[in-house]
């Protein structure tokens, strides 16, 4: 036996058995909801060309999955992938949770221009309307009244008899249900928050190996700039 080898061995008994155990996989499974130009089903998007970005140079390859928001959640939780893409900030006790966002998620309300604007500091004291499973309520101000739909097909119609007074969700969502309204100048968008993204990973030795791997990597990233090509390619705004 060499010295090396005996040295490595003596390292890895005094670290102890978790050095192997966060020794990071060779892929991680990431599942998403569909968003147009950030998580297409086919692997393309700003999101999906990040997380390779962060993963691949480092040994780990990048397994994309779609599934319906709550159905992602899922997922993870029954250890069917290892994390899932576009959680708000510990929005899961059941998932671990890197230090460092990938993006942030522009937070807009859609309503008729009959209806005054609202801003962040006066949208909970309206009846909200949101997809189910993105939880607006833990990260909006005095959150009084909202309902949770399961289709964003139906939003245009609940403006529009008044059952709801705004539609909350990411810009682009916003813009995809604007883009279906016979008389889209009926209707105003209103910017009322900036939420980081994170990726919500399973709780498990796995988990925190990516984790901790997607932290490091991370921070290599944004110091070298390297991130920042890709929001450009895809339009959008760097950040960080």
């Amino acid at each position: 036996m060499s010295l090396r080898t005996v040295l490595l061995a003596a390292m890895l008994l005094i670290a102890g058995p978790g050095v192997m155990a966060r020794e990071a996989p060779s892929q991680v499974r990431l599942v998403s909801e569909q968003w147009l130009d950030y998580t297409n089903a086919d692997g393309t998007g700003l999101a999906w060309d990040v997380l390779r970005k962060v993963f691949e140079p480092a040994g780990v390859k990048v397994v994309a999955k779609s599934a319906p928001y709550s159905r992602a959640v899922g997922l993870v939780k029954r250890g069917e992938a290892d994390a899932w893409v576009g959680s708000y900030q510990e929005e899961n006790e059941d998932n671990l949770y890197p230090r460092w966002h990938f993006d942030m998620d522009h937070i807009y309300a859609l309503g008729l221009t009959s209806k005054p604007a609202p801003t962040l500091e006066t949208i909970g004291q309206y009846r909200l309307a949101w997809v189910r499973g993105y939880a607006y309520a833990n990260y909006l101000p005095n959150v009084r009244s909202f309902r949770e739909i399961q289709r964003r097909e139906g939003i245009l119609p609940m403006l529009e008899h008044d059952r709801v007074d705004y539609y909350v969700d990411a810009l682009a969502e916003v813009d995809y249900v604007l883009s279906q309204a016979p008389n889209p100048q009926d209707f105003r968008r209103t910017h009322v928050a900036e939420l980081p993204l994170f990726l919500a990973f399973t709780r498990s030795e796995q988990g925190k190996a990516l984790r901790d791997l997607f932290d490091r990597r991370m921070e290599q990233l944004v110091r070298s700039g390297e991130l920042k090509p890709i929001f450009e390619r895809w339009k959008q705004p760097y950040p960080f």
